[in-house]
Formats: structure tokens, C-alpha cells, sequence
């Protein structure tokens, strides 16, 4: 197999980002007059659902069933999210939250090589963009090819819509690409879209199944081993 694209999930995959986003949403909510607070314990529930509007309304409907929903729910939760996305960006935009081990060397390798990139996340472009910023530098959109993110599909991970997206819009077959996930349901996305994938685990998800992985990895650190897992050519350094 001849690797022709690298599709890369964002959160936990790119960055260890999830804490982040667990203290964005409590400042949302505290902002709100909300008396809610996710801890660490609660929010590894929580991201059994993908997707930041989605995951307060499973909040809600599964964890604070006396919360009484407004009767304009759907545009309190599209607030809350905005105001949770904004103080996020802001932590990016810090430096607060750095690239995972050896994420920019192997997009920067993998670019060099001439092997396409992508993205597919169920986090939003803005998020997308002011982590990468940080992280690649002011031209970070430049290394891809396909930026799949947010809403831009109905039906989000593990649903394998994102992936099909991406593949269309890279011209490519799930045979020419890998996939580079950190969860079961990302895991499972890519797979049943027909990507092999591969794992680099992160402290909220280390206990999935990950049955179906090519390979399983605590981070990239060591980047030989996982081209030679992989069968990415070894870059010339």
C-alpha cells in the first residue's frame, strides 16, 4: 500500500485539547448564570457524544433532568457555545495548548513527501484554525488539502459522513489513505468509512476499545517507530 493521504481528527489527536475545552464550557456556563460544572469525572462521560452543542444537550437530557429547558433550547444551546468557543480560542491563542509530540514534524515530513493532508473533526473551523496558528504558523492551511470540520456534514462522529466528505474532496479512494484518530467513536468513523486507522492515546481516552486499530500509540515522540508501523517513508533529516 502506497499511502497517498494522512487524515488527521483534531481534539486529543492534534493537541491534548479536552481540558481546555471542558474549562471553556464552565466559564460559558458560570457567564450564563449557570450553577453547572463539569469536572473531569463528568466530562468522560460526556464526550461519549461528539460535538460541543451536542454534548450540552445530552447533558441535559441524560445528567440535570430537572434542568427546565427554555423554550427557545436550541438557540440557548448555540449560545452557550459560541461564548464556550470563544473563551477556547482564546486559551489557543495563548499557547495554552500545544501541538502532541512529533504532530508537526510529521505533517511537515509527510508535506515534504509529497502525501496529501487532511482534516476531519467534529470541532469547529474556528477552533481548527486558531490551534494551528499557534501550532504551524499563520500559513497552517497550506500543508491541507480538505478541511472538514464542525457542521459541515449532518451526522457526526461516529457516524462516517466526515470521512466520505473528506475523501471526496481529496479525490481518493479510503484504500490510498490512513486515518489518525484518539477515541472509539473517531476510531469508528474512520473505519466505516474504509480508512485504516491508527491511534495515538491521550489521558480521557487511554480505557476505549480500539479493536479494528492498525496500531495503538501513546503520542508520536517516536516518530520512526510509527513510519515504520505505518510505511511512511522515512524523511531524510
Amino acid at each position: 500500500m502506497t499511502i497517498k493521504a494522512i487524515i488527521f481528527d483534531v481534539d486529543g489527536t492534534l493537541a491534548d485539547t479536552e481540558d481546555g475545552h471542558r474549562k471553556s464550557f464552565n466559564k460559558a456556563f458560570a457567564e450564563n448564570g449557570l450553577d453547572w460544572n463539569w469536572d473531569v469525572t463528568l466530562y468522560d462521560k460526556l464526550l461519549k457524544v461528539t460535538g460541543g452543542k451536542e454534548r450540552i444537550k445530552y447533558y441535559v437530557s441524560d445528567f440535570n433532568t430537572a434542568y427546565k429547558k427554555p423554550d427557545n433550547f436550541e438557540d440557548f444551546v448555540k449560545h452557550l457555545h459560541k461564548v464556550k468557543t470563544a473563551h477556547y480560542t482564546a486559551m489557543l491563542g495563548e499557547g495554552l495548548i500545544p501541538l502532541r509530540p512529533g504532530i508537526k514534524h510529521l505533517i511537515q515530513d509527510a508535506h515534504k513527501a509529497g502525501i496529501k493532508l487532511a482534516i476531519a473533526t467534529t470541532t469547529t473551523a474556528e477552533n481548527v484554525t486558531a490551534l494551528l496558528e499557534v501550532g504551524l504558523g499563520r500559513d497552517w492551511a497550506d500543508y491541507f488539502d480538505a478541511n472538514g470540520c464542525g457542521d459541515i456534514v449532518p451526522n457526526k462522529k461516529p457516524a462516517p459522513d466526515i470521512y466520505f466528505w473528506v475523501l471526496d474532496k481529496l479525490g481518493l479512494p479510503a484504500a490510498d489513505c490512513i486515518a489518525l484518530e484518539d477515541s472509539n467513536n473517531g476510531l469508528r468513523s474512520a473505519l466505516a468509512a474504509g480508512i485504516k486507522t491508527y491511534v495515538t492515546t491521550n489521558p480521557y481516552t487511554h480505557w476505549h476499545d480500539f479493536d479494528g486499530a492498525a496500531g495503538i500509540f501513546d503520542d508520536l515522540s517516536d516518530l520512526a517507530a510509527f513510519y515504520r508501523t505505518t510505511g511512511l517513508p522515512l524523511p531524510k533529516r
